[in-house]
């Protein structure tokens, strides 16, 4: 049975059992749900690096058989944003599927049993479609995900389907906040430079989500009654090419784009030799997210995509 750890509580509007709360994702959403009135009991490993804000702490590997009905009493919602990404490089298929897809099926029939209001799964884009689409991404469409972790997204998508627990789906595009990882990190510390980049011939959009827009996204899917048994695609709605996502991490600190135009094929070749080649090609592909959906449901992003960029320039 997990050992529960008591720390500081919030003013209650219900309890939340997160899993992922020292992650990137799940550090925002302890301190932005806390902020709301929520209580955070986390599941997690390590209790080391928990944020403040976490009221109690659930220790055990979900990875196990373990007993949740400890961790889930008194519990009144679900928000499981842990697992693996598909910046991990060299996982077996089955892997992804033992922790992205076990996991929630576990958690899910869990939370069942212990008649919890409310299940919200962070899911990606990439349980949808690949890393690139000529086509804008939409709910409508059939899913095609093109890797292993975008399949074990979309079954653990189907597996919490068919749960029986009232649940939300929430398909997040790339997100950026203080404290971000992996790709949108390495734009970042590149930009961080005096040097002029050569991204301004780069016109391809791709749709990104800041965190904090996240945040009020799984608020809204805990409240609203409306959204149960649906899967919504998260994501900003004005996409930025590169260029405009390096003027705005500038803006961010006071700075001029310092852009050039340089044709993308040149970039590429000169992006191999330093290994580069892989990240400036996704760079370069269009990947359009419609969030109209998720907006028709209520949710309003606080501020622009450009604006948000800048803010997390500024706190990082």
């Amino acid at each position: 049975m997990p050992e529960e750890v008591e720390t500081s509580g919030a003013e209650p509007r219900g309890r939340v059992l997160l899993t992922g709360a020292t992650g990137f994702l799940g550090r925002g959403l302890v301190g932005g749900l806390s902020l709301t009135g929520y209580r955070i009991r986390a599941a997690t490993r390590d209790t080391t690096t928990l944020p403040k804000e976490v009221e109690s702490a659930v220790v055990g590997d979900l990875r196990r058989p373990i007993n949740l009905s400890e961790a889930l009493r008194d519990v009144d919602y679900v928000v499981h944003s842990a697992g693996l990404t598909h910046s991990v490089a060299g996982l077996s298929e089955d892997t992804y599927r033992e922790v992205n897809a076990g996991i929630t099926q576990t958690l899910a029939s869990a939370a069942h049993k212990a008649c919890v209001g409310k299940f919200v799964l962070l899911s990606s884009v990439r349980a949808q479609i690949g890393p690139e689409s000529a086509e804008v991404v939409a709910e409508a469409e059939a899913p095609r995900p093109l890797d292993a972790y975008g399949r074990s997204k979309l079954e653990a998508e189907r597996l919490l389907a068919e749960a029986d627990v009232s649940f939300v789906v929430l398909c997040l595009a790339l997100t950026h906040g203080a404290g971000m990882r992996f790709n949108m990190s390495e734009l970042l510390r590149l930009v961080r430079s005096r040097w002029p980049l050569p991204f301004g011939a780069f016109r391809a959009k791709r749709s990104i989500l800041a965190r904090d827009h996240l945040i009020d996204a799984v608020a809204l899917a805990l409240a609203s009654q409306d959204m149960s048994g649906q899967i919504y695609l998260a994501a900003d709605p004005d996409p930025l090419s590169v260029g405009e996502m390096v003027a705005a991490f500038r803006a961010g600190w006071s700075r001029s784009p310092g852009l050039i135009l340089v044709p993308p094929g040149v970039v590429d070749l000169v992006a191999r030799p330093f290994r580069r080649h892989d990240q400036i090609h996704r760079l370069r592909q269009r990947l359009v997210v419609d969030p109209s959906k998720l907006m028709a449901a209520g949710w309003v992003p606080r501020r622009s995509a450009f604006e948000a960029l800048a803010e997390t320039a500024r706190a990082s």
